[in-house]
């Protein structure tokens, strides 16, 4: 255990607080993951390093977005409005010059900084799109959501990511 423990860490860490940015929550969901991980081996039909690999992250994934769904239902539990960004107004407001999104200057880890800040929908979606290959279709199954709405948060993460990066720049001017 602790052999694959310190073989895929950084991995699955890596996958972890790219959908839960605040560190505790992070470690928490990894730690749930590392223990349903542990706890299936036993019964796992091997089918090489890649093959196993990928199962994990997407137990990862599938913690990440669980805790994801739990908060949002404790939040609305006690009464806390959430506050889902109204996708059509965002997208109408923002320029038609804020569509390319011009990476050069950033590095890795602000790129991740601004993924990070994304609201929690946005950045899910991109997370999954991006980062782990899904469709729009499967996203929708797998959030429960239409496929517009997959897309739609994509977009406007985007959008977003853009406006930020303009900003950056603008700064650094």
């Amino acid at each position: 255990m602790n052999q694959l423990y310190q073989m895929y860490i950084r991995e699955l860490s890596s996958v972890c607080y790219r959908y839960v940015p605040s560190e505790s929550d992070a470690k928490d969901v990894l730690q749930e993951s590392l223990v349903k991980i542990f706890a299936s081996i036993p019964t796992l039909d091997y089918r090489g390093e890649n093959a196993f690999r990928i199962w994990m992250r997407k137990v990862v994934v599938n913690e990440a977005l669980h805790f994801l769904r739990e908060r949002r239902k404790l939040k609305a539990s006690l009464g806390m409005r959430i506050v889902e960004p109204d996708l059509e107004k965002a997208s109408d407001a923002l320029t038609s010059d804020e569509d390319a999104i011009d990476t050069e200057a950033l590095t890795p880890e602000m790129l991740h900084r601004m993924i990070s800040e994304l609201p929690d929908g946005c950045r899910t979606v991109v997370n999954l799109f991006v980062f782990e290959g899904y469709s729009h279709r499967q996203i929708a199954e797998l959030l429960n959501v239409s496929e517009r709405t997959s897309a739609s948060q994509l977009f406007y993460a985007k959008q977003l990511l853009a406006r930020r990066i303009k900003e950056l720049k603008k700064d650094r001017q």
